[in-house]
């Protein structure tokens, strides 16, 4: 019986796209992995001729061509620099989606991942319900400080190195917060109805700063909807090239948030919001035929927080915090989003604090979703730069937009001995309404 025939390669992108590549190189100098290896095909524009090279048929797609691609953040902060408008996500994320149907090195494509991608990124890190009752004895083992008797004997060396890194990543986990209920009305005057995007991880580990979020939307008049049928936006699958996944995933926060009567949807994490808002774009490149009205409407509403604040105008928050802080630009939010400006004018605006500027902000910390766990070595590489940048201004506190960042750069101060907290902006609001202090 013959074998099915493989679909071609970069069938779903139109041409017309690695065209608008002009290779002038503006890219480079805004690219992390260029930065730190200097091979030209580390750049966009290197990663662009190597794409379209086996659209063409004019190259094969090698283990160093995979390599290369593979090496990439995903970053988007080429698409900042570049003058010509290439829509160089437009171009990777669909090109890598396909790329996990060829074969690797003349070996059969496999219908099954492989365990860590199986169990773990898509068993676990994708269902808040698990990751939950994941976390639940790793508390334990921090509160009872037996994560330092591992450290100090090693011990985690006889785990797996991807489980063994996660390990190693985790932050000091704070006490877990209830779960958020499907209403929370507006404090004062009514100014909007928002719904509140929860994630997965992000609720699992972060779940502080979804309250510090409705609490902050209250305090600004926005009636708080939070869907409990709204599931993980779909990055993890889609980025690792678990196309239909992540299309279901896709459909059931579509599903969600629709007839609900909201004047935005909100995210507070810069990875989610970027995906959430290429819903309409992915689902086009996947399922043409598809109707997308609903997720255009669903498209439409998505804000970031501090965009959706910004727009809407803030009610001051009136508690000082006297600190100096250094903002984490995450890529995720100043490149695939555009978002720069509006997290500094609301931390501007919090009586006491003090925004510095830090070198190399359009630079990647290396966190980029699962990166730091499939790329380990360029993901340190890239988070001691960028906290030794961020030390360099001799914060109090540091910021970031985005969980994955957040992780990151804990995990890198923890590796520097430093003790310093890294809070999202939100956060540093919610404490002002609050009239409350960093702990």
């Amino acid at each position: 019986m013959s074998q099915p025939e493989l679909p071609v390669i970069g069938q779903s992108i139109p041409y017309e796209r690695f065209l608008d590549c002009v290779h002038c190189g503006l890219c480079t100098s805004a690219c992390p992995t260029y930065v730190e290896t200097g091979d030209e095909n580390d750049s966009p524009r290197g990663r662009i001729y190597l794409m379209r090279s086996v659209v063409d048929g004019r190259l094969d797609l090698t283990a160093r061509v995979r390599g290369h691609l593979d090496l990439c953040l995903d970053c988007r902060s080429c698409e900042t620099a570049c003058p010509s408008g290439v829509q160089y996500g437009r171009l990777l994320e669909p090109f890598r989606v396909e790329m996990q149907s060829q074969p690797r090195d003349g070996l059969k494509v496999s219908a099954r991942p492989d365990w860590f991608h199986r169990w773990i990124m898509y068993g676990l890190f994708t269902s808040r319900r698990r990751m939950a009752w994941a976390l639940t004895p790793a508390r334990w083992i921090q509160k009872l400080k037996l994560d330092r008797v591992v450290e100090t004997t090693r011990l985690n060396r006889l785990l797996p190195e991807r489980l063994r890194r996660m390990q190693q990543q985790l932050p000091e986990l704070k006490a877990r917060e209830d779960t958020l209920p499907v209403r929370l009305p507006a404090i004062g005057q009514h100014r909007a109805t928002v719904g509140l995007f929860l994630g997965c991880v992000a609720d699992a580990m972060f779940r502080h700063v979804h309250w510090a979020t409705a609490r902050v939307l209250q305090q600004n008049g926005c009636e708080v909807v939070i869907p409990q049928s709204q599931q993980c936006c779909g990055a993890i699958h889609y980025h690792s090239g678990a196309s239909e996944p992540a299309v279901d995933l896709i459909h059931q926060n579509v599903q969600a948030f629709a007839n609900q009567n909201l004047d935005a949807i909100i995210v507070n994490v810069a990875g989610c919001g970027s995906m959430l808002k290429d819903y309409s774009h992915i689902l086009a490149e996947l399922h043409p035929d598809t109707d997308r009205s609903a997720s255009n409407d669903f498209v439409g509403r998505m804000k970031d927080v501090s965009e959706f604040l910004a727009d809407l105008g803030l009610v001051t928050p009136q508690g000082a915090i006297n600190a100096t802080v250094a903002y984490q630009d995450a890529c995720h939010l100043q490149h695939a989003q555009q978002i720069r400006d509006q997290p500094r004018i609301l931390m501007n605006q919090i009586p006491g604090l003090k925004l510095v500027p830090v070198a190399e902000p359009e630079l990647c910390c290396g966190a980029a979703g699962s990166y730091n766990l499939t790329q380990p070595e360029m993901a340190d590489r890239l988070g001691r730069r960028r906290i030794d940048h961020l030390l360099a201004t001799k914060p109090d506190i540091i910021a970031s937009g985005n969980a994955g960042c957040s992780l990151q750069l804990q995990a890198q101060l923890k590796q520097a001995g430093r003790n310093i907290s890294v809070l999202h902006p939100v956060e540093l609001l919610d404490l002002s309404y609050r009239g409350e202090s960093v702990s």
